[in-house]
């Protein structure tokens, strides 16, 4: 069983991705709170969420009293949230994903899934490049209170699923330095793909584009104008820690 303080988190967490869309700068401008961090620690559980901060939330949504003290697992309440914007467009936002499954997150309210019963955001760890090359052992002992920050990712994903920031210019125009990308291990790494991988004798993982002919495997750089060398071929002895299923670009 979930302890209070447990229960008002992740019911904190599902605010922020559901009527905010992972934001936490708009979940603080609701709240009018002058910055983002203070959000950011309710949501990691860095810092508990008391009586006053709960009816604050509750109030400033539009929830009912106590829903933030009221377990909502196994129950259908993302599903009556879904039919309750669409009973109300003003609170949907529908967007058409491009072609290749990249996108910025954009400002909105929430996004469902087809079935609408489950949001497609979901808050993730923002890691290091040292944690992701490390990740066979932290996987699954990641928890909250082990990140800093935390964003909503943007698309259905898996469990696993982690953020990272991007570094230097290799993958540029597509991904620039300082964008967060959203990293799912459980999807299967394709051709074509962005992927993270690790390499048996470096610490940290790094971030390039799969590309398989037949038996073979290459790390490609997307930038035309990257000084190193832009096809690399990896073997067994490479691990890929993840598939890059969409990113975020702070402004």
């Amino acid at each position: 069983m979930r302890s209070a303080k447990e229960i008002r988190r992740l019911n904190f967490v599902d605010v922020v991705a559901r009527l905010c869309d992972g934001s936490q700068t708009r979940a603080a401008d609701v709240l009018r709170y002058s910055t983002p961090s203070l959000v950011s620690r309710y949501a990691s559980g860095a810092k508990d969420i008391g009586d006053g901060t709960a009816r604050k939330v509750e109030e400033a949504f539009g929830l009912g009293r106590n829903w933030m003290d009221t377990d909502h697992a196994g129950t259908h309440a993302e599903a009556d949230a879904a039919q309750e914007l669409k009973k109300d467009p003003r609170r949907a936002t529908t967007r058409t994903p491009p072609a290749d499954g990249i996108g910025s997150v954009e400002p909105a309210i929430t996004a469902y899934d087809i079935a609408g019963t489950r949001p497609m955001q979901g808050q993730v760890p923002l890691i290091s490049w040292v944690q992701a090359g490390a990740l066979a052992e932290v996987i699954d002992n990641f928890a909250p209170g082990d990140a800093d920050i935390w964003h909503a990712c943007p698309r259905r994903h898996g469990p696993h699923t982690f953020a990272l920031r991007v570094r230097g210019v290799s993958m540029e125009p597509k991904f620039q330095d300082g964008d967060i990308i959203f990293v799912d291990p459980d999807v299967a790494a394709e051709h074509g793909r962005n992927v993270v991988v690790r390499f048996e004798d470096s610490k940290e993982a790094t971030f390039k584009q799969l590309l398989i002919e037949g038996d073979h495997q290459y790390l490609r750089a997307l930038n035309p104008d990257w000084p190193g060398p832009r096809l690399i071929e990896i073997d067994a002895s490479a691990t890929i820690c993840g598939v890059v299923i969409g990113k975020f670009v702070e402004f």
